[in-house]
């Protein structure tokens, strides 16, 4: 999957293992680099786990239109799903098959 990110500065930070530690702690840092590890490997936001550990979901109210994967409690690295137009299943629903672009957008407790 690709992977795009907000500022230059974030993308900066989730490609160095040493910055990562630094702004998120030793045991998160390495967390954000599995999920990150995984997120990479997916052919598309359906090869995402939606169970634990890495726990893939989609999220609502003033966050309709992002998804996360889960850190460590509280943490989450929140996203979007950024193909040309997004594409739909029958219902409206979102059709992870074909996502294959997202921008990370944060770590985030939004909770």
């Amino acid at each position: 999957m690709e992977i795009l990110f907000r500022t230059k500065k974030l993308q900066k930070t989730f490609n160095s293992e040493e910055l990562l530690i630094r702004q998120y702690g030793k045991e998160s840092g390495r967390l954000i680099m599995r999920r990150m590890m995984v997120l990479a490997a997916a052919e598309c936001l359906a090869d995402v786990p939606e169970e634990r550990p890495v726990r893939c979901h989609p999220l609502t109210g003033n966050r309709k239109g992002q998804d996360a994967v889960y850190v460590k409690h509280p943490f989450r690295i929140v996203f979007r799903p950024l193909n040309d137009s997004l594409p739909r299943c029958d219902d409206g629903s979102l059709d992870l098959s074909r996502v294959t672009t997202i921008r990370i957008l944060e770590v985030k407790d939004y909770h």
